[in-house]
């Protein structure tokens, strides 16, 4: 896991400040803690999710790394020695395939075999996005789905495959069949932030065309 999966799992932007970290971390902790959601496995998967993640910052991001510098004291810096100012990073896609670092447990155990053919997938779905082969991309990813229904991360991959469709369904104005893969994307992973975020956004969208 590389440190934008994990701000974008705690729904914060790429070099939010460590107090904006503890403070996303408290509240997401709070909604999803296990003593909150008795039996529900999916919010005990998502806070696990998100102590990995809280943990994975704290040690990997020094406070250096971190927006602590203020508007205006950033912009006189900025003024005053181009070649020595922050240097902001372009906010990646709030929605898009990752690969998870291995201590996010899967159960049961994915074997070798899977493990082949779930890195073979993520390769191909990652290009069948990119061309926007919707249709072949959520094929694929509904197919490994009913291999290995057990891992949390084919079922991200097959939420932002809906997804990606439905936003393209938009574009092409075809809103009623939008409307069913961005309902469908939903329904795959209702824990994903970032993936809600963006549907709503699908969502105001086609309101608009409507």
């Amino acid at each position: 896991m590389n440190s934008a999966d994990c701000y974008r799992l705690l729904g914060l932007k790429l070099g939010a400040s460590r107090a904006e970290l503890k403070a996303s971390y408290r509240r997401l902790a709070r909604q999803y803690h296990p003593d909150v959601n008795s039996g529900d496995k999916l919010a005990q998967e998502k806070f696990i999710e998100l102590t990995e993640a809280y943990k994975f910052l704290l040690s990997a991001i020094k406070p250096s790394e971190t927006k602590e510098v203020s508007g205006s004291s950033q912009k006189a810096a900025t003024e005053s020695k181009p070649q020595d100012s922050v240097v902001s990073q372009p906010q990646p896609p709030a929605v898009k395939v990752t690969r998870k670092q291995p201590s996010f447990n899967c159960y049961p155990p994915l074997s070798a075999l899977e493990k082949q053919l779930k890195g073979n997938a993520y390769q191909d779905l990652q290009q069948m996005l990119k061309e926007r082969r919707f249709a072949r991309a959520i094929a694929l990813v509904e197919g490994l789905a009913q291999r290995i229904p057990q891992d949390p991360e084919v079922r991200q991959w097959k939420a932002i495959a809906y997804q990606s469709w439905g936003r393209y369904l938009v574009n092409q104005k075809q809103l009623d069949k939008a409307r069913i893969y961005l309902k469908k994307a939903l329904k795959t992973d209702p824990h994903n932030r970032a993936l809600w975020a963006e549907v709503d956004r699908d969502f105001r969208r086609l309101e608009q065309l409507l």
